[in-house]
């Protein structure tokens, strides 16, 4: 179920940090005094009531500032607006209404998105009254909170996850199967898209960032129909590197929503780096299921064992996500371009795949038998049943006695026997642990 994004804006130092952290419950974001402290753009899952919906923290948002640091905070906060399902307009009760205030308003009444205005640092029953002048914004009655003490967060989250709808597929249901193209800025995204359609349909250059917006494709194979989602990279080439990266994160985490698999380009000739990691990991934090394609192979200097020893280098850095699939392709000479579908059909079954409960306890309960879960305490973990309780993505429930003692070690020690014993190729598993 794709979940929503909700993006928190504001000139600086009005506490949309500290709203951000308070959401979440955690220190993700770094909290100081000094306008201007979130530089680096941050968004996380959070869930309330329920209802799961990814949140942005942007940098403090200054529209006419001639400042390059500032402008290049305001280009991302706007990009945010843009990719966001609602805006929460962070405004200072302490303050009041400020001319740049003012302002933002102005853009945010433009978005044609549901905007909640919300006055934070209001403290206590007695500042209610603070409020009321930021009714002059147009923006609708403001939300009072105080972010940094908690009060009222509850119902500003109710307010604020009151339209999202729950919009889950059927198990079963006949669809068309959409696959996400994604990668870091430049691997060759929208050739792979022209490779596989057969025509130009992306603006395709050197210059990282140049597809503009994500416009889906359909792509007619073999009698059957799939949906094409290429990522942008930016909107404008003038932009800075800090928000082209950005923008191409936030681009990617939409399309990864959208998608049901999703194909990671990696580039033969930049190697493997910690960005192309956090794209792998943004998928598997979502339950897609993914494959890896390492585009440009083409241009590769080969030996006998060089795929193979490629893809084991690839497995490695990929550590805990090395069941996913790797594919080498071309997306100028379409050298295997076509087999990444198939691929993706097969990974897509995969996710889909129901095994059935007496096979399930048959294979897993003899492996636990002989390699038992350890215990920290003086309580022993006994695992008596599993069953399959869901697909898409693939869930299963352990029953036993100290479900919480589990250790993460043992869960993935489990997931890996499963993949051994029944496939899953490329999906992420969901282990739960319940008392018998």
């Amino acid at each position: 179920m794709p979940s929503n994004i909700v993006a928190i804006v504001g000139r600086p130092n009005v506490g949309k940090s500290t709203l951000f952290n308070r959401i979440l419950g955690v220190r993700e974001a770094i909290v100081h005094e000094l306008p201007g402290v979130t530089r680096d753009r941050k968004y996380a899952e959070a869930e309330w009531a329920g209802k799961q919906f990814t949140i942005i923290d942007t940098g403090g948002f200054v529209p006419e500032s001639k400042d390059v640091f500032e402008r290049a905070i305001r280009e991302q906060a706007q990009i945010a607006i843009e990719e966001a399902d609602a805006v929460v307009f962070v405004v200072d009760a302490v303050t009041g209404v400020m001319g740049l205030d003012r302002e933002i308003a102005d853009i945010l009444r433009k978005s044609q998105k549901p905007i909640y205005l919300a006055v934070n640092k209001i403290d206590s029953a007695k500042r209610e009254i603070d409020a009321h002048e930021f009714h002059e914004l147009g923006l609708g009655d403001p939300i009072t909170i105080s972010a940094l003490a908690g009060r009222q967060i509850g119902d500003f989250l109710d307010t604020v996850t009151s339209t999202f709808g729950e919009n889950e597929r059927a198990e079963g249901e006949e669809e068309v199967l959409r696959l996400a193209i994604i990668g870091k800025p430049n691997v060759g995204k929208s050739s792979l898209v022209n490779a596989l359609l057969g025509k130009t349909r992306q603006v395709v250059t050197d210059i990282p960032g140049t597809t503009r917006d994500p416009i889906d494709a359909v792509l007619k194979y073999n009698n059957e129909e799939f949906i094409l989602i290429d990522t942008a990279g930016l909107k404008k080439r003038r932009r800075t590197t800090e928000s082209l990266e950005f923008f191409s994160a936030i681009r990617t985490l939409r399309s990864i929503e959208r998608s049901d698999v999703a194909i990671i380009l990696f580039d033969a000739k930049r190697g493997f780096d910690v960005q192309d990691l956090h794209i792998v990991e943004s998928a598997i934090e979502r339950h897609r299921p993914c494959l890896i394609a390492v585009n440009k192979w083409d241009v590769v200097s080969k030996e006998t064992n060089t795929a193979r020893d490629y893809e084991l280098f690839i497995k490695q850095k990929l550590g805990l996500y090395d069941y996913l699939p790797v594919m080498f392709v071309s997306a100028l000479t379409k050298q295997r371009v076509y087999k990444l579908i198939e691929l993706a059909k097969k990974v897509h079954r995969e996710q889909c795949k129901r095994i059935e409960t007496s096979p399930l306890n048959d294979t897993l309960l003899p492996e636990i038998e002989r390699n038992p879960p350890k215990s920290s305490s003086p309580k022993e973990i006994r695992i008596k049943f599993v069953t399959q309780v869901k697909t898409r993505p693939p869930v299963f429930a352990f029953f036993c006695k100290e479900p919480k003692l589990v250790q993460e070690s043992y869960k993935r020690f489990l997931a890996n026997k499963l993949r051994e014993h029944f496939g899953f190729d490329g999906v992420p598993l969901t282990l739960v642990f319940k008392q018998k």
